[in-house]
């Protein structure tokens, strides 16, 4: 019996540690606004919230994604598995600046959409050809990814100065 209650304590234990780390992993955006989408008699409604997000290595570059954000009782203890709907914009807002050597396919933002297992990704990649930046999102999960994705792209302009 002693037994029991120490793996039921240490069960309990584990998925306070999991929440915390979830929690406190989810990146630092601005949020912009957000629609409700579907009444919930408990907990908050599901949404779709739109964050706005500088790329970390790209000075001059601003993006927007919105996403589905599910509410109920689930979602307002943030346990609740979001789905892959997502939509991306991204727009030179000032001179083009590389903070730093980019790479194809590298993570400019990412937030967990379940407690564990699945994220929302956003990554860039640089069409040199054509001198654009391309950004895309999208969802995986540990065992399983989703079709669905978005993209915008970039073009490195040259920027008026006063």
């Amino acid at each position: 019996m002693k037994k029991v209650g120490m793996i039921i304590g240490a069960g309990i234990l584990l998925v306070i540690v999991l929440f915390g780390w979830w929690f406190f992993s989810r990146p630092e955006r601005g949020t912009t606004g957000s629609i409700s989408t579907h009444f919930r008699w408990l907990g908050p409604n599901d949404k779709i919230v739109v964050d706005g997000f500088d790329d970390p290595k790209v000075r001059g570059v601003a993006c927007h994604i919105s996403r589905a954000q599910t509410g109920g009782l689930k979602g307002g203890m943030g346990v609740a598995e979001d789905t892959s709907d997502a939509s991306i914009a991204c727009r030179q807002i000032g001179p083009i600046q590389f903070l730093g050597e980019i790479k194809d396919g590298e993570q400019v933002f990412d937030e967990h959409r379940s407690l564990v297992f699945k994220t929302l990704q956003v990554v860039r990649f640089f069409d040199r050809e054509r001198n654009v930046l391309v950004y895309v999102s999208y969802s995986d999960r540990v065992i399983e990814g989703s079709p669905k994705n978005s993209i915008s792209t970039v073009p490195i302009m040259p920027w008026p100065t006063q």
